[in-house]
């Protein structure tokens, strides 16, 4: 497993690439759920988050689990906070974990999440997002994600702006607030996958 720690202000994120097999596990078990009506409203995790996107729901533990992802996510946590900071967790608790489903003119405002560690990855994502109205004046946000860390300061930029890619993973500390932008002239469905942990309370301590 690689990863790639940047640290663009303050807190540090890391970016680590999901396995295929647990990408096409995750979009199978995706599409199950959508076609099952009951299993969509059971799992229904939109009322609990931020989004104004089509569908929400939260992968049950027993997916996790069996599928690896579980593993997965602790071992990432374990890497980047060991090579980055140099910290050894002794617990590693998963909250959460959902999947969300954005279309066409679709948003996630501004928000942050609970525990200590949050994460999110791309399962599917669009080939074109759109251009913007000014077409030769303005830098391209449709579809992306961007993290939040303070305010402007001279020398250090406080946005941190992620183009999603299928694969891709990205963890950051729960309390960072972060959106995703709409996007325009596509069908197309654009599928993450995010996370909420918790670790131990020495290591979440400041360091």
């Amino acid at each position: 497993m690689s990863i790639e720690i940047n640290k663009p202000f303050g807190p540090s994120i890391a970016k680590i690439t999901i396995p295929d097999e647990i990408i096409s596990a995750m979009n199978k078990y995706v599409e199950e759920i959508v076609s099952d009506k009951k299993k969509s409203e059971d799992l229904d995790f939109g009322y609990n988050l931020a989004g104004n996107v089509q569908q929400e729901f939260r992968l049950d533990f027993e997916f996790m689990k069996k599928n690896n992802w579980a593993e997965f996510l602790g071992k990432s946590c374990q890497k980047w906070l060991s090579e980055g900071h140099n910290i050894s967790i002794k617990k590693f608790e998963i909250i959460s974990s959902w999947i969300v489903r954005q279309f066409k003119n679709e948003y996630n405002p501004i928000h942050y999440h609970g525990g200590h560690i949050s994460g999110v990855g791309y399962l599917k994502v669009p080939m074109d997002m759109g251009s913007t109205v000014q077409k030769e004046k303005k830098v391209q946000h449709n579809g992306k994600l961007v993290l939040i860390d303070g305010s402007k300061k001279f020398l250090c930029n406080p946005t941190y702006v992620i183009t999603p890619k299928v694969g891709d993973f990205y963890l950051f500390p729960s309390y960072m607030m972060h959106t995703v932008y709409p996007f325009s002239d596509t069908l197309e469905e654009r599928r993450s996958v995010s996370f909420n942990a918790k670790i131990d309370d020495d290591s979440a301590k400041l360091r």
